[in-house]
């Protein structure tokens, strides 16, 4: 049987954790196809603050982690054929509207998401991608895998 996972992926620490619990899951990469896939989205006020040549950067290294996420995926026995990036540069609402959309678009039976530890106002304030895949995936797979 066929398992198609969609991966929410970035090059954050929660990410990693997420793709290394897939890995400790897998029980036959081989009949996985799994696709790891990054949102772009319009920088955030306080991320402009960080700087334009930071900003400007950001694709590449996110291109750079994803493409490590995949090798990693492969040494452990995950086809290579069967391991796709996707970036996607559509502007949507937030992150959680993108995963969403791509999810529908694809044929997909498990979709996993890192989540770092965010205090109650981190919450309020930022919102919680993990817990909207949640709600509005009813019926699915979510797995969401916390650092």
């Amino acid at each position: 049987m066929k398992c198609s996972i969609l991966m929410a992926f970035n090059e954050s620490s929660s990410s990693q954790t997420a793709l290394e619990c897939l890995i400790n899951i897998a029980n036959c990469p081989q009949s996985s196809q799994v696709t790891l896939l990054h949102i772009f989205r319009k920088p955030t006020g306080s991320e402009e603050l960080m700087g334009k040549k930071f900003m400007e950067g950001a694709p590449a290294r996110i291109k750079e982690a994803m493409e490590r996420a995949r090798q990693r995926l492969i040494e452990v026995g995950f086809p290579p054929e069967q391991v796709t990036i996707k970036f996607v540069e559509t502007a949507y609402p937030t992150v959680a509207d993108g995963i969403i959309d791509q999810y529908h678009q694809g044929d997909y039976n498990l979709v996993i998401i890192g989540r770092k530890r965010m205090s109650k106002a981190e919450e309020f304030v930022l919102g919680d991608t993990s817990v909207k895949l949640v709600r509005a995936l009813d019926g699915t797979a979510v797995l969401v895998v916390k650092e």
